[in-house]
């Protein structure tokens, strides 16, 4: 036995006598069944294999990703754009406005038609850039691109309300720019009134550039009309949060009231109204109010039968 090898020995080792009886040839079969069973924990198959590798992708993943809770945000792509140039659809504009929450200003928006060999470097969502860098790609594509620019004035919200006043000015911008586009992105979910085929994308300043590069230029335009507004109107500080409802905006408006610049019917506005101008606040008519009038008959008058009384 020791001259065979070992994988012919444990082979011929299952096999049982011929002399041997039944029951002892069953009693051997069993623990090589045993054995046999044993060998799937030893090796693990292809699928266990398998299983483990997305869990070493996800630690690698890990390490690599950098500090935790830091989510990397892809930039705006002219993904879109392109792919309506290869249909022959050219010029696309993109569109979009700043100033839809402040107590005070205009809303302001812009449309741009970018140069697909012009591009500047950098533009993104303005909300996530710099003041130093929104004022450099302002210029830039200002520089390179078709631009409009339209501002709906505070008269304006408060005889429309703020949604009507900010659709109104961004098909403005479409319809002002130097070429008419034959397509149009608009950031939010409302489409615009356009002969042009216009297309609705929500969060679309983080996502089609020309709407990222509308928003840089509506948001610079819009902080430099503030900053000019707060020369107009000092005591607000319009330069520092652009007519937002900060505390300090907040505590202003209740020191000083409300200025021409503000949108009246606001809350915070026509909580201040009521209280620095009373008399222009107009009284609300009850519907429900029952008014007695009284109705006076001359004693001299006879009823009679052409009276119909």
């Amino acid at each position: 036995m020791r001259t065979i090898p070992a994988m012919i020995r444990d082979k011929s080792a299952k096999k049982p006598a011929k002399d041997a009886p039944k029951k002892n040839g069953a009693k051997k079969a069993a623990p090589a069944k045993a054995s046999e069973a044993k060998t799937p924990e030893a090796k693990p198959s292809q699928a266990e294999k398998s299983e483990t590798k997305p869990s070493e992708v996800e630690a690698l993943a890990g390490k690599s990703a950098g500090p935790k809770g830091i989510i990397a945000v892809a930039p705006p792509s002219f993904r879109r754009e392109r792919a309506l140039i290869k249909r022959g659809v050219w010029p696309v504009a993109g569109c979009d406005e700043a100033g839809r929450g402040p107590l005070a200003g205009p809303v302001v928006a812009a449309a741009v038609i970018l140069d697909p060999n012009r591009i500047p470097r950098g533009i993104d969502d303005s909300k996530r850039l710099t003041v130093e860098e929104r004022e450099k790609l302002f210029d830039k594509i200002c520089a390179s691109a078709q631009v409009s620019v339209v501002v709906a004035s505070p008269a304006r919200i408060d005889r429309d309300n703020i949604l009507r006043a900010s659709l109104w000015a961004l098909k403005r911008a479409v319809v002002a720019l130097p070429e008419t586009p034959r397509h149009v992105f608009v950031d939010g979910r409302d489409r615009l009134d356009t002969e042009c085929d216009c297309e609705a994308v929500i969060g679309g300043d983080g996502i089609v550039l020309s709407i990222a590069a509308a928003s840089i230029v509506a948001k610079v335009t819009r902080d430099r009309l503030m900053c000019a507004l707060a020369q107009d109107c000092p005591g607000y500080g319009f330069e520092q949060h652009k007519g937002y409802a900060v505390p300090e905006h907040l505590d202003a408006l209740d020191r000083l009231g409300p200025s021409i610049h503000h949108r009246r019917f606001f809350a915070p506005v026509a909580a201040a109204r009521a209280k620095h101008m009373p008399w222009t606040i107009e009284p609300v008519q009850d519907l429900f109010s029952v008014t007695e009038v009284e109705m006076e008959v001359e004693a001299g008058v006879e009823a009679g039968p052409s009276t119909g009384l």
